[in-house]
């Protein structure tokens, strides 16, 4: 796959601007990064973004947004349902001295993280199969994070229930929604209260020729319950909180 001058210019203009230092071979490692992903997509239907350009825009920026967003850089992040590794596995190529912890329960997804880590030679990433609310009570994992991020995964006051117990103190959930978060990030203050988590910041996040979308940060303050996460799929149908599950209303719609 050959990008255009333009799409490399616009990654390059766009990290500079966000103020993001992009390693030397960044750019040539996500060219790749899409290659094997377009490959594997023929499949096993990973993305249904499948224009050079588009994953660009729509997988490669939207996951260097979310390096704007954390306090310092992070020496362990998790991505929980990593699918095609966005925002992990990019976060990792930019990130080299980060170990990355990719979080994948569905097995052909988690094989081609696998795959393609080696493929790009990324040493800092490990893939685990293991769901992210059984992790969430490995001692290996439970508060061994300084970023967990998330896209596309389910609606906040759930995915809250994934990540914070993974999050140490002083951490942060990072999490790409839509533009309209309101409701969900009301339904889900209880959770993030139970949970140990604090300060909520909503940042506009605004990527070429797309939709205006957001990221929802949640900083975790003081100690998870030890009986969270419950056990998988509990969550889901028992969201903390008032109410029944419904579907994430702040979801980007052109996340997968």
């Amino acid at each position: 796959m050959v990008w255009s001058h333009a799409t490399i210019e616009l990654i390059r203009r766009t990290a500079d601007e966000w103020q993001i230092d992009l390693p030397p071979d960044a750019l040539g490692q996500f060219a790749a990064y899409v290659d094997a992903l377009l490959a594997a997509n023929a499949q096993h239907n990973l993305t249904r973004i499948t224009e050079p350009h588009d994953i660009a825009v729509r997988h490669i920026l939207d996951a260097l947004r979310c390096a704007m967003s954390w306090h310092a850089a992070p020496r362990r992040l998790a991505d929980i349902g990593s699918g095609a590794g966005v925002p992990g596995l990019i976060l990792a190529i930019i990130q080299p001295t980060c170990q990355v912890t990719l979080i994948e329960s569905i097995g052909k997804r988690a094989e081609f993280l696998r795959q393609v880590s080696a493929h790009l030679g990324l040493s800092n990433v490990s893939v685990s199969s293991v769901r992210a609310e059984l992790l969430g009570r490995d001692p290996h994992h439970r508060e061994g994070y300084d970023i967990v991020t998330a896209r596309a995964v389910a609606e906040l006051r759930i995915l809250v229930e994934y990540a914070l117990p993974l999050c140490r103190i002083g951490g942060q959930v990072l999490a790409p929604k839509g533009a309209d978060v309101a409701a969900e990030l009301e339904q889900a203050r209880r959770a993030i209260d139970v949970l140990g988590g604090g300060q909520v910041r909503c940042e506009p996040v605004l990527l070429p020729g797309l939709a205006p979308r957001t990221l929802v940060t949640v900083t975790r303050i003081a100690a998870c319950p030890p009986q969270y996460p419950r056990r998988p799929g509990v969550p889901q149908q028992r969201p903390i909180g008032v109410g029944a599950p419904t579907r994430a209303t702040g979801k980007p719609s052109d996340a997968s």
